[in-house]
């Protein structure tokens, strides 16, 4: 009887423990290596152009070569260019369905006298369904306050797309350990009347801006301690499973040298890549990056 126990007891075991292994696309099985895993978020690789290339050409040119670097071996994620207004047809075109192409922002205005506006149906219409909302050269550049970034974040729901919400802060807010209420504060303005069921429709780039542009990264437990705090943040606003569900993407100056330990962290879903998105090759290593 004792030995009889003692097999049924190592059988639960052992199918216990099989339970928490997977298998990736090279056959190798192991233990889940992230919460990213863990909760089926999906990482997400994007890139942001902003004011570049010059000329239609090379946004074409810039989009093949990276259309290119996406082959059978690369990683099961998502990727984006978010691209200037005039370049987002023929960047459409040019990657030919491999990966998304998207604006950098909106007008939380539909239609009417807002000269230079873009709206949310306006780019839905030639194929968009992802725009950037709150990157901190709009905030600090533009003077775009957290309501009109909430407004743009909910004129994108309500047209059934989806938006990225950048939040991050400066070296002064970093430095007084203040990273987690900046962070905070944009959360809860930023995402003001999104309900729990449209959260499936946000992603959130946490972007120190202190490293934007900078060559300056964040070491990868800093970003990670973020990203944690950020994901609590979704939970008390929300509950465990949007929070889990969420996928908080990492940015500035996200490199090929970087990308590999960051994507290793458990929060960190992804990146939004800046000027590496300008280097077909660069950002190609980086959507294909390797995981530590």
């Amino acid at each position: 009887m004792k030995l009889l126990l003692n097999a049924l007891i190592f059988l639960v075991v052992t199918d216990s423990c099989s339970a928490f292994t997977s298998s990736n696309k090279f056959g190798i099985t192991g233990g889940i290596s992230s919460a990213t895993e863990l909760y089926a978020r999906k990482p997400f690789i994007s890139g942001n152009w902003k004011l570049n290339p010059q000329t239609r050409d090379e946004a074409v040119a810039l989009g093949k070569e990276i259309a290119s670097t996406i082959t059978p071996d690369t990683p099961d994620i998502d990727i984006a260019l978010f691209v200037p207004y005039v370049f987002i047809e023929s960047t459409i075109n040019a990657v030919d369905g491999k990966l998304m192409v998207g604006a950098e922002g909106v007008s939380p205005e539909q239609k009417g006298a807002f000269t230079g506006a873009v709206s949310s149906s306006m780019v839905k219409s030639i194929g968009v369904n992802w725009a950037l909302a709150g990157h901190s050269e709009r905030r600090t550049l533009f003077g775009e306050s957290d309501e009109f970034i909430n407004g743009q974040c909910l004129k994108l729901i309500d047209e059934g797309m989806s938006v990225m919400l950048c939040i991050g802060e400066t070296l002064a807010e970093y430095e007084q350990d203040l990273a987690g209420a900046v962070c905070a504060v944009q959360l809860k303005k930023g995402l003001a009347g999104i309900s729990k069921e449209q959260m499936t429709n946000v992603a959130i780039a946490y972007e120190p801006v202190w490293a934007i542009g900078t060559g300056k990264v964040a070491t990868p437990e800093v970003a990670q301690d973020v990203h944690s705090k950020c994901r609590a943040i979704i939970k008390d606003m929300y509950d465990e499973d949007v929070a889990d569900a969420t996928r908080i993407l990492y940015g500035g100056s996200v490199s090929p040298e970087s990308v590999d330990e960051l994507m290793s962290q458990p929060d960190i879903d992804g990146a939004l890549v800046g000027g590496a998105s300008l280097d077909g090759t660069k950002f190609g290593r980086i959507i294909n990056y390797q995981p530590v």
